[in-house]
């Protein structure tokens, strides 16, 4: 059954920056085949979200030629996925005090200085891919957080059939599904019951936008199975927090360590080379990557972060 449409709402926005907007959107898409984000050759860029206030499919336009953004918005929620663009887009992301240490970070910072954080407010759409993603492949995340989507989620709201473009299941939804339908969806049961628990917990969970991004992470790993990883992640993406780094990450330590050191390193020699950018670190995590040495590309490779700006 279609939903129903609430009419149209536009918005023009003239960020003060030369905002990238395919730039910011990228890591809050999970894969290419994502149902909640679809991406045109056009260059616009539609989400489907689970607002506060209802659903709304938003569409992101950006005019190069006069520097603003153009927005479309339907359903409920269009008001608020209007109102919050600007954060989306990472005009709440402030890297003034930021003081690169290495020139590798320096490097970064010439060739990225208008890159920013977005921050989508939403804490459970990011929190259950994030679940999905952990310690497995991009590959085989995608695929499951695609065919829970399809199967569970339904379609957004506004002129969009024609990109298939959906929701995700509510969190109610979710917390439903039996443990035989997660198999099948190619979910292992730890992770499953890790969402399916985020999900009975999801009012609260939600209302972690609105705090500070330590006690963000504080309420965030107090949940069985969400640990330092998966709290960077959703922190990164639904807060825009540039101290978030994403300890026990497949790749990142040894990426950090090629980019400042020429060789791989551990979480904890990561730490250690991060700490003097509290409280930006994953902001110098990235611009290392972006600025320093590439990694050789050398044995099993899982997926790679989107969070990061390209070189």
């Amino acid at each position: 059954m279609a939903p129903s449409t609430v009419g149209e709402r536009t918005r023009t926005w003239v960020p003060d920056w030369p905002c990238s907007v395919a730039q910011v959107l990228r890591p809050q898409r999970r894969g290419a085949g994502d149902p909640t984000q679809r991406h045109e050759e056009s260059g616009r860029i539609w989400r489907a979200m689970r607002t506060p206030i209802g659903p709304a499919s938003l569409c992101v336009h950006q005019r190069p030629s006069s520097g603003d953004v153009h927005a479309r918005a339907w359903g409920a929620g269009a008001e608020w996925a209007l109102d919050r663009l600007p954060r989306l887009l990472g005009a709440d992301d402030d890297p003034t005090g930021f003081v690169a240490h290495h020139p590798e970070v320096e490097e970064g910072l010439k060739r990225h200085r208008h890159w920013r954080i977005g921050a989508t407010g939403l804490v459970m759409e990011s929190l259950v891919p994030s679940i999905l993603e952990q310690k497995v492949t991009g590959k085989q995340a995608f695929g499951s957080f695609r065919e829970l989507v399809r199967r569970h989620g339904e379609p957004a709201p506004g002129p969009v059939a024609p990109l298939r473009l959906m929701l995700q299941p509510t969190p109610d939804t979710i917390a439903r599904i039996p443990s035989w339908e997660w198999l099948r969806l190619g979910v292992q049961p730890a992770q499953s019951r890790t969402v399916v628990t985020a999900c009975r917990l999801a009012s609260s969970l939600e209302r972690v936008a609105e705090v500070s991004a330590e006690e963000a992470d504080r309420r965030l790993r107090s949940v069985r199975g969400i640990g330092v990883w998966t709290s960077a992640e959703v922190r990164q993406r639904a807060l825009g927090d540039p101290d978030a780094v994403s300890f026990g990450d497949y790749h990142l330590a040894n990426w950090v360590g090629w980019a400042l050191l020429g060789h791989d390193i551990t979480d904890e020699e990561m730490a250690e080379l991060l700490e003097p950018y509290r409280p930006q670190r994953g902001r110098a995590a990235a611009m290392a990557m972006a600025g320093g040495r590439e990694r050789p590309r050398r044995g099993p490779r899982m997926s790679v972060p989107t969070h990061l700006p390209t070189r």
